[in-house]
């Protein structure tokens, strides 16, 4: 395992609790994350919801959807992984520390299988060395009706996702 996959391995499990809280706070939606390895053979939570951090759609205005992985760009053979693992999630949620998007995990495998209809939804397919998955332009899959829900989230006080002179909602002035 790299250090590189380590790292991001980290970043996606801090974006995990944020997300978890951010349902509970402002959305009432309660999710129970499995953080050991052996309960997260099963799925991230308890709920069946794959969550994943995609700090690149800010810049990009796509969604990375990742279909197979490995743990080192040495390993000869990628793995199932995203929205093609095998374990309890049937629920998609991607997003940055501003909003989630929620999606069919089996709807986004059709997606994927029918590359007739890439070029009207404006997906590419992508790799790099230790991830594939394809492109997913979040305008499009929300005009075209793919995204099942777009949920906002709010800082956490203390949180270490903006800086300490951003204006968060209970500080705004009416």
């Amino acid at each position: 395992m790299t250090e590189q996959y380590k790292a991001n391995f980290e970043k996606g499990l801090d974006y995990q609790d944020y997300v978890i809280d951010q349902l509970l706070r402002y959305h009432g939606w309660p999710l129970i994350a499995y953080t050991s390895k052996s309960w997260q053979l099963k799925g991230e939570t308890s709920s069946g919801v794959e969550i994943k951090y995609d700090q690149g759609c800010i810049k990009t205005g796509n969604h990375y959807i990742e279909v197979a992985e490995k743990a080192n760009s040495e390993n000869a053979k990628y793995v199932p992984s995203g929205i093609y693992r095998t374990d309890n999630s049937f629920l998609y949620l991607i997003g940055t520390y501003d909003a989630a998007y929620l999606f069919s995990k089996p709807q986004l495998q059709r997606v994927y299988e029918s590359r007739n209809s890439w070029q009207r939804l404006g997906i590419r397919e992508t790799e790099i060395p230790t991830s594939k998955g394809f492109l997913f332009p979040i305008e499009s899959a929300a005009k075209n009706g793919y995204m099942l829900h777009k949920f906002e989230f709010y800082p956490t006080a203390g949180s270490n996702k903006y800086p300490t002179d951003a204006v968060l909602p209970w500080d705004a002035k009416d």
